[in-house]
């Protein structure tokens, strides 16, 4: 049993990132703050709003209280995000938690965070491709081209809709329906990664500035035809304070994604003190952000229009600014373009991660020989995003994805108390303050929002766990290099 937690050494986890001469130093505070934001703003608050605030068939929806609902994931997010950041700061090198895990935690917390990741970034890049699809059929529209239904649609939505399924082609009983644009999407930023695209920190902040001009535009547009009235009672918490907690589990995907901020460590220039910051202050901004989104947004229209994959657009079309609409819908289509190229390529990453110390099966680390890139694991993952985001529905995704990342942030919170009790000497150039009271609040907000998804979803997250330590102790356990090699930290 004392294998399983079997632990990198931090001079090992240094000494594999320093392969090949390491990364160029070069990322400030701000380059930080900015990526932070690139990755935070995407498919969240361009689509999932839609869901929290409407809820979808057997889900509650927040209404105008979503507003509420946002505070409530934000406050979750920063407790995360300050727990978070001690490993960052600890640790400042690439791999995110399942290297902090592994380091300080052992081989069997690194292998359930890496595991539960793939909910964040694979899982959660179907969400990503799935809004993308709402918006590009949004300017479509714009445009004068209408997509049929059945090619924008997902099976499990279109059974409660007879007029779709009658229109779609049958292969004999069954109707043939499935979200083309996910599907292409997805597929097209697979071969871009296989043959070695790559983001500079000039062209995320591009993306950052197209992105937070797209919103700015929402905003000032939308300032001028907010009715007041609909904030008030019942329009204001139609559902009461269930469900608000169903709104903040379900907008809590709007906050993920702050934590690739650490994947950068390796390229600032003071990562002990810059990657805590970037982590925190791409938070606060796009807290501020999504409040002001949620009160324009719940002016507009009714609360119960918006269980829609571009629920932003769909706004502004609703106040006849469709000129509005379709540079949203432009904007948001790049925007979330960008979220799907960073999050493939961090799935990529961690598999390759994973199977260089041993946890998956060496062709998951192997590169293609010309390219350079982990060919394999990135087609797999395309292969496994596009096939879902062509059938599946937005909100059981959020879900799956949210519950996912609320128990990764679960085992930090876990880690920070108990490595300040195993380990109270280690350097630690930021530290997180009242240990250990904010990791248990932190642990308390995380649960409550977890309580607040379905049972379904809870169901569903823990056939997941039991996949994934079938895998570990079917392969893992047997291959792991630590314990092969003698890495071992007693």
């Amino acid at each position: 049993m004392s294998q399983l937690f079997a632990r990198k050494t931090v001079d090992q986890c240094v000494a594999d990132s320093e392969i090949g001469g390491g990364l160029r130093r070069s990322l400030g505070p701000l380059q930080l703050t900015a990526l932070g934001i690139g990755a935070i703003i995407g498919a969240g608050i361009f689509a999932a709003i839609g869901t929290a605030i409407s809820g979808d068939a057997g889900h509650l929806g927040a209404g105008s209280a979503i507003v509420i609902s946002i505070i409530l994931a934000g406050v979750t997010s920063a407790f995360a995000a300050i727990t978070y950041s001690e490993f960052a700061a600890m640790i400042p090198i690439s791999g995110s938690a399942y290297t902090y895990a592994y380091a300080t935690l052992g081989e069997l917390f690194a292998w359930i965070i890496g595991w539960d990741l793939i909910l964040e970034y694979a899982v959660g890049n179907i969400a990503v491709a799935i809004g993308w699809a709402g918006y590009f059929d949004s300017l479509l529209r714009g445009l004068g081209v209408a997509m049929p239904r059945w090619l924008v649609a997902d099976i499990l939505t279109a059974r409660h809709d007879p007029a779709l399924l009658a229109a779609a082609p049958h292969l004999g009983p069954i109707p043939i329906v499935f979200n083309l644009p996910a599907f292409a999407i997805v597929a097209v930023i697979t071969w871009l990664l296989v043959i070695g695209t790559k983001e500079s920190a000039w062209v995320n902040t591009l993306m950052v500035v197209l992105k937070v001009g797209i919103i700015v535009l929402f905003l000032v547009v939308g300032l001028t035809y907010i009715r007041p009235e609909q904030w008030t009672t019942p329009s204001f918490a139609p559902n009461g304070f269930k469900g608000i907690s169903v709104g903040a589990a379900i907008i809590f995907f709007s906050y993920i994604g702050f934590d690739a901020v650490s994947t950068a460590s390796e390229e600032a220039k003071n990562p002990q003190r810059d990657i805590p910051i970037g982590i925190i202050a791409s938070l606060i901004i796009c807290t501020v952000l999504y409040i002001a989104i949620a009160l324009v947004i719940t002016g507009l229209i009714p609360w119960d229009k918006l269980n829609v994959p571009d629920p932003l657009a769909v706004a502004l079309q609703y106040i006849h600014a469709d000129w509005a609409a379709g540079i949203l819908a432009l904007g948001a289509v790049a925007a979330m373009t960008s979220v799907l190229l960073v999050f493939q390529l961090g799935q990529a990453r961690i598999f390759m991660s994973m199977a260089r110390d041993g946890l998956l099966p060496p062709w998951a680390a192997r590169l293609h020989p010309r390219y350079k890139t982990p060919h394999i694991t990135t087609i797999v993952t395309g292969v496994f995003v596009a096939l879902f985001a062509a059938v599946a529905p937005i909100g059981v995704v959020l879900e799956l994805t949210n519950i996912g990342t609320l128990f990764a942030f679960i085992l930090v919170a876990l880690g920070i108390i108990t490595l300040r009790r195993t380990d109270p000497d280690r350097a630690r150039p930021f530290r997180t303050p009242w240990v250990p009271f904010l990791p248990i609040l932190s642990i308390g907000f995380c649960l409550y929002l977890i309580v607040s998804l379905p049972l379904l979803t809870k169901l569903r997250f823990i056939a997941w766990l039991v996949l994934g330590a079938a895998i570990y102790f079917a392969y893992s356990v047997r291959h792991s290099r630590v314990r092969r090699e003698g890495e071992v930290v007693s």
